[in-house]
């Protein structure tokens, strides 16, 4: 009796430990450099040194899942990244951001996704609550990295910059 007390006590430990509502972060950037030509660009070199990078920033934060827009810049900034963590790129649509919220937020583990410039905000943005919100990043900019930290009732997001790491 007692040891069936005990692994009973054990298994509704170990169930609250792994729970979903843990604590979590979201890394949200934009795709590296991308080409000026065509209609699905690849990463510029520039690029490819950016997805090098992040990967390296990554390595010791336990992503656990990747999703990136189903498109040639987009899951090559995140492939170094996969290839380094052993995961496979999820692709979502970027069009809907409220069924990828959803998703992140079920989601247990660290999260990386990778977007545009005219959704990566927008998509943090779902985070912020009543704070002011992030604007569209310029056609230019690459730099940033969007740290959404997720816990049981409340997120906090944090823009910063490729060098803060």
């Amino acid at each position: 009796m007692k040891n069936l007390l005990f692994i009973f006590s054990f298994i509704l430990i170990l169930s609250a430990c792994t729970s979903k509502n843990q604590p979590k972060t979201i890394y949200i950037v934009r795709h590296a450099e991308k080409q000026l030509v065509g209609n699905d660009p690849d990463l510029l070199y520039a690029g490819g040194v950016r997805a090098l990078k992040l990967s390296q920033i990554l390595e010791d934060q336990n992503i656990k899942h990747i999703f990136s827009t189903d498109y040639l810049r987009t899951r090559n900034t995140a492939l170094p990244t996969a290839e380094a963590v052993g995961i496979p790129i999820q692709s979502y649509d970027p069009s809907n951001h409220d069924a990828l919220v959803e998703q992140l937020k079920s989601l247990e583990g660290n999260v990386l996704v990778v977007g545009h410039s005219n959704t990566v905000s927008q998509l943090a943005n779902y985070f912020i609550g009543e704070a002011e919100k992030y604007k569209d990043l310029d056609d230019l900019e690459y730099d940033f990295i969007y740290v959404v930290n997720l816990e049981e009732n409340t997120s906090s997001v944090e823009r910063k910059v490729y060098k803060d790491f």
